[in-house]
């Protein structure tokens, strides 16, 4: 099995050739044909995340996420092998052969918060590509059959972003929901961005004013239906969004989560208006504490999304044949070359290693 390693922080990924795993217990062997390299991979590979006002950065090191780890938890490849424990039932149908996606974002299972459904708020993760080893290799183990939902015909190469920037998205969007009437605003017109508008529109809203500071990132969310796209750092960016939405912002998702985005999405907000922050560029947060309680504004996180959201996203992009974002298929030799041009920001849109 080929796989590619962080091995050490902030260093190239390393090449690793060793024998493919044998599923055991109720593990699943699974063929990968598609990693989306994400922005939270960037993360992971520089090791923490910028709290701002000075203060030390979080360390993902000291959170658990041990080293070397295979990254990818975007996945989505061909069943090979159940381990001997899976039961027929356990397999919902599931056969070898069939091309799945792999929900990453798993938790113990067994605390209350695992039972409920909602295991990426555990409290002792286990996601996949982030403290287990996930898809930047050409084959992967899940843990248990029930992460694992059945494409039926749907492309792994682009549905495999749905497994974080898809059911993200569609996580905050729901936040939001009661507001669909009007327009929201969305910073960020990456991957996750460009999701957000192809689902908003699925999901009945009234349409979205997309914000970035890259104007080829502004192109391509008008061109995927954005009601208008604004440059964040135009000294009249608050007039240009007020005058674009034509009514009261009663929401916005930050996608991006900087200081710059945080301040602009909270001062375009009306009173009572709601504002979900996505996004983990880093910095520290901007706002006047006074004035969260004199607009009575509601500020929100939102962390990718659980397993039933991930079901009802794919539900949707089927029923409503939602086109897929921009993808940049990339062997997985290049997954260094990925994240790099990640980091410059050079990417419209996902690229997704193709093993």
């Amino acid at each position: 099995m080929k796989s590619f390693k962080v091995t050490d922080f902030n260093a190239p990924l390393t090449e690793v050739d060793e024998p493919t795993p044998q599923p055991f217990g109720k593990q699943v062997l699974i063929k990968v044909k598609a990693a989306g390299v994400c922005h939270s991979d960037l993360h992971i590979w520089e090791g923490g995340y910028d709290l701002g006002h000075g203060r030390k950065p979080l360390s993902l090191k000291d959170r658990g996420v041990s080293l070397p780890r295979t990254m990818g938890h975007e996945s989505a490849g061909e069943i090979v092998a159940f381990g001997p424990e899976v039961t027929e039932v356990e397999k919902g149908g599931l056969k070898v052969g069939d091309v799945a996606l792999v929900y990453p974002w798993i938790g113990c299972g067994t605390c209350a918060t695992c039972l409920a459904g909602d295991e990426n708020m555990c409290l002792k993760p286990a996601s996949l590509g982030v403290y287990c080893d996930g898809g930047y290799a050409d084959h992967m183990t899940v843990p248990h059959p029930r992460h694992l939902i059945d494409l039926k015909g749907l492309d792994p190469v682009t549905t495999a972003p749905y497994a974080c920037s898809g059911v993200t998205t569609y996580s905050a969007l729901k936040k939001v929901e009661k507001d669909f009437d009007s327009p929201i605003v969305i910073f960020g017109a990456g991957g996750l961005g460009l999701m957000a508008l192809s689902l908003l529109k699925a999901m009945g809203g009234k349409g979205a004013i997309v914000v970035d500071i890259d104007a080829r990132k502004r192109e391509a969310a008008l061109a995927a239906g954005a009601l208008a796209a604004v440059d964040g750092k135009a000294p009249d960016a608050l007039e240009q969004l007020a005058k674009a939405a034509g009514e009261p912002i009663r929401a916005v998702i930050d996608l991006v989560g900087n200081p710059a985005t945080a301040q602009l999405g909270f001062d375009c907000l009306t009173k009572g208006g709601k504002l979900v922050m996505v996004g983990l560029f880093g910095g520290g947060a901007p706002w006047a504490l006074p004035l969260i309680p004199i607009k009575a504004v509601t500020i929100q996180g939102s962390y990718v999304g659980n397993l039933r959201e991930t079901k009802e996203l794919l539900d949707l992009v089927r029923t409503k044949h939602i086109p897929s974002i921009p993808v940049t298929p990339m062997p997985l030799a290049k997954a260094n070359d990925a994240l790099h041009e990640l980091q410059k920001g050079q990417l419209v849109g996902r690229a997704v290693l193709t093993p």
